[in-house]
């Protein structure tokens, strides 16, 4: 099965703000940036899974599939208290603890980076029995690294050098034998 993990557009939020799963806006460009997806991937897909969150479900609406299904594991970290917040400006005296170890350590009212590594590796481990030829996913950057992490076997601990850009397309194979999937190219 071949697999295509999308993030979402730009974002219009302040620099350095903390927004894990708040909605926030798109930026004016995001049109012209969906288009070049678009132009990328002009073949269908059998179905278009997507995070709840409208910065995700703009740009799974714009791509061709024959059904587009919402799926919370789908869905950013969740930063807790800290959500809507700069960085920077973060007081709480979690943050160094959660510096220090962000793959056991959540945030106040959030999850950890393990958390999220169940939700998203549950997530492909059920597609991977779909009968599906070609899928795409429209998420999140903290998602696609554990999508990386789940499929090509990076440490949680060094996801973070995994480059995600926005409107960033990965292609996968899955296989019904896990040790053989394998990360194909990056479109975009």
């Amino acid at each position: 099965m071949d697999l295509f993990v999308i993030r979402h557009t730009s974002v219009h939020q302040a620099k350095g703000l903390c927004y894990g799963q708040l909605e926030v806006e798109l930026e004016v460009t995001h049109e012209k940036q969906i288009q070049l997806i678009r132009d990328k991937l002009s073949e269908p897909f059998d179905v278009v899974y997507t995070s709840p969150l409208k910065r995700c479900t703009i740009l799974a609406e714009q791509l061709p599939g024959a059904e587009i299904l919402s799926d919370e594991r789908l869905l950013e970290i969740n930063f807790g208290q800290w959500e809507g917040q700069l960085w920077q400006d973060l007081t709480d005296p979690h943050v160094e603890a959660w510096m220090s170890d962000f793959v056991k350590v959540q945030p106040p009212g959030g999850e950890s980076l393990e958390t999220v590594y169940r939700r998203v590796s549950d997530f492909l481990e059920e597609i991977r029995l779909k009968s599906h030829r070609r899928i795409a996913v429209v998420t999140h950057a903290g998602v696609m690294r554990c999508v990386w992490a789940h499929l090509v076997g990076i440490p949680l601990a060094n996801i973070f050098k995994v480059k995600v850009d926005y409107g960033q397309i990965d292609q996968f194979t899955l296989q019904e034998n896990s040790a053989l999937d394998q990360w194909i190219t990056r479109i975009l």
